[in-house]
C-alpha cells in the first residue's frame, strides 16, 4: 500500500511542478521531457538493465546453489548458533526453531533470498508456535525480524551485478563498506531490541561475539582512514576481489568434498536466474518511469536542492544529498530502493560518489516495512509493538555508516 502512494505521488508531484513551471516561464518544453522520459526510462528498464542482469543473475544463482549445496548454510548456521540462541532467552533450549531461523540468517547472509524467505516464514510460523499472545508480537518474534531488516548480507549480489551491468569500472569496489555497513545496522537492530529486553549483553558469548565485531569494524575504519585515497581504493578493489574468489573458491571446494556434482548444482540453482529477472521487470519498468518523471519535472531537483541548503546551514558536506532518496525508499520498498539506486547510477554514473554511496544505502539494511508486514502477517499478529522502531533505528544506523563509509573509502 505505502509503494502505491509513493507511485501516486511521483506523478502528481511531477505533474504539479511542471504545470508551475509552466505557469510561471511559459516553458512548454518541461512537458515533452516528462513524455521522453517515460518512453527512455522504460526502454532502459529493460534493455539496459533487466536482460543484461539475466545473465549475471544466473551465473550467480547457480554459484549459491552450489555452495548451498556445499553446506554453507549449515556451516554459518553452526558458526553462529551459539551466539543467536542467547539472543531468544525465552525460548526452550532444544526448540526446532533455532534451526528454522539459523537457516533463515544464513541464507540471508548469502544473499539466498529465494531460500531466505520460505525459511524466515516457516520460522515465524515456529515462533508463533511457541507465543503465547498469538495477536501480539513476542520478544523471540521481535528480536528475530530486528534481524531480518537489518539485512545482513555477506555477498551484495544485486548490487554488484547492477553495477558491473552499467560500466562500473571496479563494480565490486563497494563490497567492503557494504558488509562494514550492513553490519552495523545489524549490531544496532540486536543491540536496540536486546536492551529493550534486558538481555544480558555482558554473557560471555554475546560480550564476546559483539565486542569482536566491534573492534574488527572499528580496527578497519581506523586501518582504511589511515591510509591515502590511492592506496584505500587499491586494498579496497583487491580485499573485495579476492574474499569473492576465495567464497567461489569455498563453495566449489566445499562441493567437491561433498561429492556435489557442482556443475549440475550450478545449472539447477541457474534456472532460477531468467526467472528472478521476469519477475523484477514490471517493478523496475515501473518505479523507474516514475522516478524518471519526477525527475524530469523538476522536482527531485527541488528536493535535494532543499536537502542540500539545509545540510550546508549545519555546516555540512552535501555531496551525499542527492543519494538520500535511496536511503528514504529502502524501508518502505525494495523494488523501489533498486529503481532509486539504479537512476542514481545512471544520472551521475556508477563510479561517481553519489552511485557509489545510493549502493550503500541499498545494502546497509532491508525493508523495513515489508518485512514485518509479511513475517507478521503470515501469523496474524496484529500488535507489532516496538518492532517498527527497531527496525527503523537499525535502519537509521546504516545510513549513518553508509555515509560516514562512503567518504571514507570513495572521497
Amino acid at each position: 500500500m505505502a509503494l502505491n502512494y509513493i507511485w501516486i505521488g511521483f506523478f502528481i508531484a511531477a505533474f504539479l511542478v511542471a504545470f508551475i513551471r509552466f505557469t510561471v516561464t511559459g516553458d512548454t518544453e518541461i512537458f515533452k521531457a516528462i513524455i521522453d522520459s517515460t518512453f527512455n526510462s522504460s526502454k532502459s528498464a529493460v534493455m539496459d538493465i533487466a536482460l543484461p542482469l539475466t545473465g549475471v543473475m544466473v551465473l550467480w544463482l547457480g554459484l549459491m546453489n552450489i555452495g548451498e549445496r556445499a553446506g554453507a548454510v549449515n556451516f554459518l548456521a553452526r558458526i553462529v548458533g551459539p551466539f543467536f540462541v542467547r539472543l531468544f532467552p525465552e525460548l526452550p533450549r532444544k526448540s526446532p526453531v533455532f534451526g528454522q531461523m539459523m537457516m533463515n540468517f544464513s541464507a540471508n547472509m548469502l544473499g539466498l533470498d529465494n531460500a531466505a524467505t520460505p525459511l524466515g516464514l516457516k520460522a515465524m510460523q515456529g515462533l508463533q508456535d511457541e507465543n503465547p499472545r498469538k495477536d501480539t508480537a513476542s520478544n523471540a518474534q521481535i528480536m528475530f525480524l530486528a534481524i531480518n531488516t537489518s539485512g545482513l548480507t555477506i555477498i551484495p549480489v544485486t548490487i554488484l551485478a547492477q553495477r558491473a551491468i552499467l560500466g562500473a569500472t571496479n563494480p565490486t569496489d563497494i563490497f567492503i563498506p557494504v558488509l562494514i555497513a550492513t553490519t552495523i545496522s545489524t549490531l544496532t537492530a540486536i543491540i536496540v531490541v536486546a536492551l529493550r529486553q534486558r538481555i544480558n549483553l555482558f554473557d560471555p558469548v554475546l560480550a564476546s561475539w559483539i565486542g569482536g565485531i566491534v573492534v574488527s569494524i572499528g580496527a578497519l575504519a581506523w586501518w582504511m582512514g589511515s591510509m591515502e585515497k590511492e592506496q584505500i581504493e587499491v586494498v579496497s578493489k583487491v580485499g573485495s576481489n579476492l574474499l569473492l574468489v576465495l567464497v567461489i573458491g569455498a563453495f566449489i571446494v566445499g562441493a567437491l568434498f561433498r561429492k556435489v556434482n557442482v556443475y549440475e548444482a550450478f545449472i539447477d540453482g541457474a534456472k532460477n536466474g531468467f526467472d528472478v529477472t521476469i519477475k523484477i521487470i514490471p517493478y523496475l519498468v515501473g518505479m523507474l518511469v516514475g522516478i524518471a518523471v519526477f525527475r524530469a519535472s523538476g522536482a527531485m531537483d527541488y528536493i535535494i536542492g532543499g536537502l542540500a541548503w539545509f545540510f550546508g546551514a549545519l555546516g555540512l558536506d552535501t555531496d551525499f544529498v542527492a543519494a538520500l532518496p535511496t536511503a528514504f525508499m529502502k524501508p518502505l520498498s525494495g523494488s523501489g530502493a533498486k529503481a532509486m539506486m539504479v537512476e542514481a547510477m545512471q544520472h551521475y554514473g556508477p563510479d561517481s560518489f553519489v552511485g557509489r554511496l545510493s549502493c550503500l544505502f541499498q545494502g546497509a539494511a532491508d525493508t523495513t516495512f515489508y518485512i514485518i508486514a509479511l513475517y507478521f502477517g503470515s501469523v496474524g499478529i496484529r500488535k507489532t509493538r516496538y518492532a517498527v522502531t527497531a527496525g527503523l533505528i537499525a535502519d537509521f544506523a546504516g545510513v549513518i555508516a553508509a555515509i560516514v563509509l562512503a567518504y571514507l573509502f570513495f572521497t
